[in-house]
């Protein structure tokens, strides 16, 4: 396994041309933080350690997302075989795994290991896309209220906890490419839905005929798709429906415009980036058509480019790789852990 100031000597310099780029592109630097990101960053890269509880058979896990993290994490130089010098530990569990099940393993690190004890979990982080309820069980409420869950996006209502919980940004199943800007400004359509993107039937046959809006009625390859999303200004997506393109739509220059019924909570990167600085969030039942072609029109040009600027910059962060490529979304991801690597040593208390 390669040391971590070895990963750090050899991409540092790419490291710093990647930042500079990222942030020369936009207007305003669109993190949450730009004064302490890179830094901090570094920091991941040069001292995060993650140990792994071993487990008795392969992990299986459904959605290509959650197995291509779990790949990239146990093939990354971040996993120490020290646990006394882990900055987190992982539980592994299968996507199909009972509650029952769960809560033995739980159980298991409770009674034979010293780690799950020290902050009840709080230091601790698995993956599960569909999620861990509120239950009853002593183990499972210590899981889901302490420990750190990495979702899929959207993660699932009501088993999503935001100040510590995590999504994953959207795999694109047709492959793994390397990012390219636009090469031009122009745009044919004010605004784009890919095939399923929409799940509001009303809007959609609205939609389809206003000569303003491009909507797929079918899926199209991903060379077809990525055209439109380039001649496009907007790109809708439903929070309901298929998301899986936001990341690829601001990489190539079209601003989302997020529809919803809710406050979203489960962004992926939300407590990295400033994402109200790269989308349009609008309510599902504020007017319909009518109201999205007013909220759309009242974009000015100059705040428009610097929201589009904005998403290019940090397209990368929502790249997958295989392998994993600096700042890409497996590193957004560790980096996320990293920043929750302080944990609260939750007092005892007596179960009944």
């Amino acid at each position: 396994m390669p040391a971590m100031t070895d990963l750090c000597s050899i991409h540092c310099f790419t490291l710093l041309f990647l930042l500079l780029a990222s942030l020369a592109s936009a207007s305003a630097p669109p993190y949450l933080s730009p004064a302490i990101f890179a830094p901090s960053y570094q920091k991941m890269l040069d001292n995060f350690r993650i140990f792994v509880y071993s487990s008795d058979k392969t992990v299986n896990l459904k959605s290509p997302v959650e197995s291509l993290f779990h790949a990239s994490l146990m093939n990354s130089p971040f996993v120490t075989r020290d646990p006394d010098g882990a900055d987190l530990f992982f539980v592994p569990l299968d996507s199909d795994l009972s509650t029952r099940s769960t809560s033995h393993v739980v159980r298991d690190l409770r009674t034979e290991l010293p780690y799950w004890n020290r902050t009840l979990g709080a230091d601790h982080f698995y993956i599960s896309c569909s999620g861990i309820g509120y239950e009853s069980d002593r183990n499972l409420v210590e899981l889901k209220k302490n420990s750190v869950q990495i979702s899929c996006f959207p993660a699932p209502e009501d088993k999503f906890i935001p100040h510590k919980d995590i999504t994953l940004p959207p795999f694109i199943t047709y492959g793994l490419v390397e990012p390219q800007a636009p090469v031009n400004n122009s745009a044919k359509y004010l605004g784009f839905a890919k095939h399923g993107a929409l799940k509001i039937p009303e809007m959609v046959v609205e939609l389809i005929k206003d000569p303003d809006f491009l909507i797929e009625q079918e899926p199209s390859n991903r060379v077809t798709y990525e055209e439109r999303f380039r001649s496009s200004k907007f790109c809708l997506f439903d929070y309901e429906g298929d998301v899986s393109g936001i990341g690829e739509a601001m990489r190539v220059g079209c601003v989302p415009v997020v529809i919803t019924v809710r406050p979203i909570q489960d962004l992926p990167l939300i407590d990295v980036l400033q994402w109200q600085e790269m989308a349009v969030f609008l309510g599902r039942d504020k007017g319909g058509v009518k109201e999205l072609k007013r909220v759309l029109g009242s974009v000015s040009e100059d705040r428009y480019e610097k929201m589009r600027g904005s998403g290019i910059s940090v397209g990368r962060h929502f790249m997958w790789n295989d392998p994993p490529q600096l700042m890409d979304s497996f590193h957004m991801v560790m980096y996320q852990l990293w920043l929750r690597r302080h944990t609260i040593r939750y007092a005892r208390r007596d179960w009944v």
